[in-house]
């Protein structure tokens, strides 16, 4: 059986191969919603900035889901192929877990569009909605969910083809559907004068481009060939696919959960502040989008390591599967590092580029790049160790882990800090969050990697 460069070639020169691919991979999903914050915030406003912010829980969903099957049937697809180069049954169940995976992602992506069609104005308002949001909110959330099943399979499918060695064909896919998203934003937007319509019907017609382009790229897989038989669920394969992709999942779900009770933390505060109810949610979910930015970055770094570390833990190399942790976080720390000195430099020149507010808008958006975002240097830990765990087949530690920062520290901290100190509590949950959360991680994999087996010579 011929050797496989995941655990042949030098550790450090497969994660930069894999890496950067998928760093790319992940800004260009972030500047789906980045640029519609550009376009809607210079030419809309205030209003339509938070209404993007107040539809983002539906986004994060999308990406749950994403990684739920993306994440989860590549972790298994590569574990499978890893053993198989000494058990040729367990290469045999390879492509089962890429057709499964596919089914789930677009079968998924539909029912998400169908009960965000059928439920629209209940769900807005229990994500946080303001009366006078609401009118920006709706047509925008109504439409972009129509791009929902492409846009979970073309992220979801960007893990797959990663995992089957084409890291490089997975970053065109996105890439591709954000050039498009961005043109015909400029062309509905300033050109017909859509407003948040024309928004979101880019957005849609470039996911719907990216989706199409991953479908076809996991029909020519290099490592496997797919047939029929292949997509259709069963329950072995699609038991192992949740168990690996409920780390990632659960991070995004626990992510909703926060900003849904962030923005009615947010909503209410802010009513009783000076900034008002529009400002905090407008600036939040700004400032959420740029991090998001970041961390495209060290998601993208985990990424990369996932097939490396799930392809030679597989193959019993465990001293590889150190040194790609331990890279990984190196690059991390170096990327984190430098958006921290960003947040705390330049928060004002940041937010500028989304049009201009008032100076209780300029006001609050600093101190919420300042204070909430404190940590940034510390936030490569948590994301980059969950996925660890679940590409070494240890899904359970990736679930508690991606739990940590937002469900067991930061929601709490919501809740209680802006009793006490109002809107600025919540600003000041951020950084104890952050900080817990990297500490947790540190001790967790610096339990693991403590393991004698890592020492030996494989």
């Amino acid at each position: 059986m011929n050797q496989n460069p995941l655990g042949e070639e030098k550790v450090n020169t497969l994660l930069r191969k894999f890496a950067v691919p998928s760093i790319i991979a992940m800004l260009v999903s972030s500047l789906y919603n980045i640029v519609d914050q550009l376009f809607i915030g210079q030419s809309i406003g205030e209003l339509g900035n938070a209404a993007t912010n107040i539809s983002f829980p539906l986004s994060i969903s999308c990406i749950a889901i994403a990684l739920l099957f993306g994440i989860g049937g590549a972790s298994a697809f590569n574990l499978s192929m890893g053993k198989g180069q000494t058990m040729r049954e367990e290469a045999q169940k390879a492509p089962y877990f890429i057709g499964n995976a596919v089914f789930f992602l677009f079968g998924m992506g539909i029912l998400l569009c169908l009960g965000t069609q059928l439920f629209l104005k209940p769900l807005l308002l229990f994500f946080g909605s303001p009366a006078n949001v609401l009118p920006y909110a709706k047509p925008y959330t109504r439409i972009v969910s129509f791009g929902f099943p492409f846009v979970i399979l073309a992220t979801g499918g960007g893990h797959l083809i990663r995992a089957d060695g084409r890291p490089k064909f997975a970053m065109f896919c996105n890439l591709t559907g954000a050039i498009i998203n961005t043109l015909l934003d400029a062309l509905f937007i300033f050109g017909f004068h859509w407003g948040m319509a024309g928004a979101a019907i880019a957005t849609v017609i470039g996911q719907a481009v990216s989706g199409i382009m991953a479908i076809w790229m996991l029909m020519h897989c290099q490592t496997v060939r797919l047939k029929r038989r292949h997509f259709f669920p069963q329950k072995r394969y699609v038991k192992r696919i949740l168990s690996l992709g409920a780390a990632p999942c659960s991070n995004q779900f626990a992510m909703m959960i926060v900003q849904i009770v962030m923005n009615k933390s947010l909503k209410y505060y802010g009513s009783l502040s000076v900034y008002g109810e529009a400002v905090p949610l407008a600036c939040a979910g700004i400032i959420t989008k740029v991090n998001q930015v970041f961390m495209a970055f060290i998601i993208g770094i985990s990424q990369g390591l996932q097939p490396i570390v799930s392809f030679n833990f597989g193959a019993a190399k465990y001293r590889r599967v150190k040194s790609g942790y331990l890279n990984a976080a190196c690059y991390g720390f170096l990327l984190a590092l430098s958006a921290f000195a960003m947040f705390q430099l330049m928060p004002r020149q940041i937010i500028s580029l989304f049009g201009n507010g008032s100076e209780e808008y300029n006001l609050f958006a600093e101190n919420y790049f300042r204070i909430f975002l404190f940590f940034t240097f510390l936030n490569f830990l948590q994301p980059i160790s969950s996925n660890f765990f679940t590409a070494i087949g240890k899904p359970r530690r990736g679930v508690f882990l991606s739990l940590t920062r937002q469900i067991l520290f930061l929601l709490p901290l919501i809740l209680i800090l802006p009793m006490f100190l109002g809107i600025d509590g919540i600003m000041y949950a951020g950084p104890v969050a952050d900080l817990m959360a990297a500490v947790t991680a540190i001790l967790m994999v610096g339990y693991e990697l403590r393991k004698d087996k890592y020492r030996g010579d494989r």
